[in-house]
Order: structure tokens, then sequence, then C-alpha cells
């Protein structure tokens, strides 16, 4: 049974390998037509060339004429014009001479000094230049043929194909949390280079693709993709002749939450190929550093002054959320520290810092602490769009929903609008929060845990991300809060987070 077996498999073997023959044959018949026509296009293009430079040298005759026939009329007019006056100077000349010989001096008394007044004009008639030439005999004409025997000799084949279609490796290809890794080839018999690749994802909800990368590189990773959701990827090559065909269609499924740091991807990515990271779905910013991981829980102490926003957040199953904030994105005065979760600003302006996630749907609350507070400033918390002005305090602009608050008193704020001014205020070692009830469309600001004013912002919807204005008075950090894989407690325990 077992010799059965094997030469079954070698009998598989042997078809392929006839298939093979017959594939390999049918190649030197296509390699043979592919030529006979290649030379002929060849043979048309060269032909194309040699009536181009035909028609170049008629015009360029055509102008050796034209020069030709306009020495000729300058040097033939002067002969006409030196002609004309030599036979007025002959024929003066003549009849001076008639004059002297004639025998009566008083009528040549008379004439004398008319012809001599004559014979010196005529004398400076043929002046300074009147027998010098107009017209040289050279033409001052030269033919600058070296640029064209230069292309001549660079003349030579070029790729004219589009590249063939990338691969997708599904291997390499991963999602964790509300990001996703991608990672694709050419194929192996490729011969065509290709300048470079477009990687497209739809957004979640099948609707139309978008650009999310282009560039060398084969692999890149999305960040801020919609938790819970589903994906369709592809990709395709492109040269100076065109893009290829689109690759097959990658599905990818986004986590449910990110509560869990241990979480792995389907897939793993090897560890020394740095994927490119893009912030947002569809901003143009890009990181090449590996992003903060994400992390969510509640925290349910039970203390007095914290009952009544914590039971508010059970009660909206809202999750604290962790993040990093984004050297990518924000302003270059800003200045970071404790692997990004810390900032402040050199600047005594107020400058705009984001956070890495970003947030479209669910319920998500964070805090920050106030390190640092000198001098009453007023820091604005909130959130805003990708595009939010960086150089102004957060809330002048429509992209932006803030809460700025000094050492007394606190004001909403959204394009330039203030309102709402309530009292009470921040010192340092103060915590703010930042509730985002995308299911409601509301926004909620908190100052040590008691609800600042009544809800902020309505109707709000969108992509959005963690933000902070702050100028160097002031240094604020994410609120210090232990994971839930390590309380000690069971009082705190994970959250779930509902979506981006």
């Amino acid at each position: 049974s077992q010799l059965s077996q094997a030469l079954n498999g070698l009998s598989d073997r042997a078809k392929e390998a006839k298939e093979f023959l017959v594939q390999l044959r049918n190649m030197v018949q296509q390699i043979q037509e592919n030529s006979v026509e290649f030379e002929a296009c060849l043979v048309a293009q060269c032909d194309a060339l040699i009536d181009a430079l035909n028609r170049r040298k008629a015009q360029l005759l055509a102008r050796v004429n034209k020069e030709h026939e306009h020495k000729l009329k300058v040097v033939r007019d002067q002969i006409s014009h030196c002609t004309v006056k030599l036979r007025q100077t002959t024929g003066l000349m003549e009849y001076c001479l008639e004059v002297i010989k004639e025998n009566d001096p008083s009528g040549f008394l008379q004439i004398s000094d008319a012809l001599i007044r004559r014979v010196h004009l005529t004398e400076d008639q043929w002046g300074k230049g009147t027998l010098t030439p107009r017209m040289t005999t050279d033409f001052d004409l030269s033919l600058d043929n070296s640029p064209l025997l230069q292309s001549i000799h660079q003349l030579d084949f070029v790729q004219m194909k589009v590249p063939a279609t990338p691969i997708l490796q599904l291997e390499e290809c991963c999602t964790h949390n509300n990001s996703a890794t991608l990672s694709w080839k050419q194929p192996p018999l490729s011969t065509v280079p290709a300048d470079g690749y477009i990687l497209e994802l739809d957004d979640g909800s099948g609707g139309q693709f978008r650009e999310v990368y282009v560039g060398k590189e084969t692999m890149c990773t999305v960040d801020g993709l919609h938790f819970n959701s589903t994906y369709n990827a592809r990709v395709k090559a492109f040269n100076k002749t065109g893009v290829s065909q689109y690759s097959k269609t990658l599905v990818l499924q986004t986590s449910e939450d990110t509560d869990s740091e241990e979480q792995t991807p389907p897939f793993p990515v090897p560890s020394e190929r740095l994927p490119l990271r893009r912030m947002s779905p569809f901003s143009s910013t890009l990181n090449l550093q590996p992003s903060f991981p994400g992390r969510s829980y509640f925290d349910l102490r039970s203390s007095p002054h914290q009952l009544s926003l914590h039971s508010s957040l059970q009660s909206l199953n809202a999750p604290v959320a962790w993040f990093a904030f984004d050297p990518g994105s924000a302003h270059s005065d800003i200045i970071f520290s404790n692997d990004n979760l810390t900032v402040t600003c050199s600047s005594y302006d107020d400058r705009v810092v984001l956070g890495k996630t970003g947030f479209s749907k669910g319920v998500h609350y964070w805090e920050l602490t106030v390190d640092r507070y000198d001098n009453h400033p007023d820091p604005a918390f909130g959130v805003a769009r990708m595009d939010v002005m960086k150089d102004v305090m957060l809330g002048k602009d429509d992209k932006a929903w803030a809460m700025y608050v000094d050492n007394n008193r606190s004001w909403f704020m959204h394009n330039n609008s203030h309102t709402n001014r309530t009292e009470g205020g921040i010192t340092k070692g103060a915590t703010i929060g930042v509730l985002l009830d995308l299911n409601r469309k509301t926004l909620t600001f908190f100052i040590n845990d008691e609800q600042q004013g009544p809800i902020a912002f309505e109707n709000v919807e969108g992509m959005f991300f963690p933000a902070v204005s702050l100028n160097r008075n002031v240094q604020v950090s994410m609120a210090p809060v232990e994971a839930p894989a390590s309380a000690a407690s069971a009082e705190r325990l994970p959250g779930q987070l509902i979506g981006p």
C-alpha cells in the first residue's frame, strides 16, 4: 500500500510536469509572436524619428536659404548704389577736365567756384563706410547637434508596462484593537518594477474605498479604525506607465474592545519589520513609531465624592479610556514626557495636542491630572477633529469642543463661542474628566469627579480625538489608574468598550 501511495504521488507529479511542458511550449510560440510584433513596433518608432529628423532638416535648410537670399540682396543693393554714384562721379570729372581745357579765362572764373564746391560735395559722398561691404560672405550659423547626438546615444528601451497586481500576504496581515496591519508583495515571476503602492480601505460600513497609504513600503499599519467593525482592504502598484489592477480584497475585523493588553493578533507580524502607521483611517499623518497599547476599564471606587460620577458611568456602560498623546500631530511647542502620557508647552501661547486614539461611536470617559499650575492660566480640555488648529486655544475654531478653566471658573467653547460660565476652578493636583457619549451625542465635563455645569455640547457626531490646549504654565498627565489585570481589589472591574 505504501508503494501504491508513492506511485500515486509520483503520477501526480508526472501529470503536473506534462502540463508544465505544454505551458513552456506555448510560451515559446508566444515569445516568437511577441518578438515579431515588438520588432515591427521598434522599426515604426525609429522610422518616425527619422521622419521627424528629415522634417527638421528641411526647416533648417529653409533658414539657410533665407539667409543666403538676404546676403545676396544686401550685396546687390550696395553694387547698384555704388554703380550709380560712380557714374555720377565719372561724369563730373570729365566735365571738369573739359572746362580746364577751354581758353576762356573769364568764363572759367565764373564757374570755377561752383565746380570746386561740386567736386568737394561729391568727394564727401564717398566718405567713410561707403566703400565697405555691408554684408560678410560667411554664414554665422552653427548647427548644435550635440543634444540630439546625446539623445541618440541614450536611446534605449524603457519599461512601458504597468506593474503586476500585488499579492496581500495573509500570514502577515492582522488586526489589533482598532488598528489593522497589512502586508503585500509583488508576484514571484514579475519582471516589471513598481515605483510604489496604493493601499485602500473602506469606511468599515461597506462604503467607498479611500486611499490610506501611498509609497514604496510593503507594510502599513492603520490606526484609529472603528472597533468591532469589518473593513475591506485592497492594494495596487504603480509606475511611470500607470497602475496595476487591484489585489484581491481582504476582509479584516477589528476588536470589540481594548481592555486587554495581552490580546494577540491572529497572525504574527515579524518583529524585524517595522510597519508604517497611519494615525486615523483617512488622515495624511504617518507615524513611524509603535502606538501606545490601548486599555479601557471601569474604576468603581465607591468613596462618597466619587459615587455620583461612577454611578453615571456605570449606567452608561462607559469605560475609562487610556491613551498616549500624539507627537506626530501636535504643535511643535508641545513637550512630551513619561512615554507621551505627560505634556506641557514651551510657549506662553496656547498650543493643542491630541490623543492617539480616535472615537466615532460608543461611550468613553477619560481623566487628566493637573501636575503643575502656575500664574492662573486657563487650559482647555475636550475633543477635536484631526485637522483642528494647533496654535490657538482649543475651541477657537469649528473643529473642537472644549471647556477652558482657570482657578475660579470655567466656560464651554466651540467655534469661538463662549457659553455657560460655571463657578469652580482648578489647582495643582486637580482631575479633569471628559465624558464623550456618542450614543446620545453629548459631551460632559467633570472637575474632581463632580460634573462641571450642564451637558456642555449636544448633537456631537463623527470622529473625535481627545484634546488639550495649554501653555508653559501648565502640565497635565493621563490620570494614573491601574489596569484591571493588576487590581488587588474586587471593587476594580473591567469595562466594556462600545466602539471608537
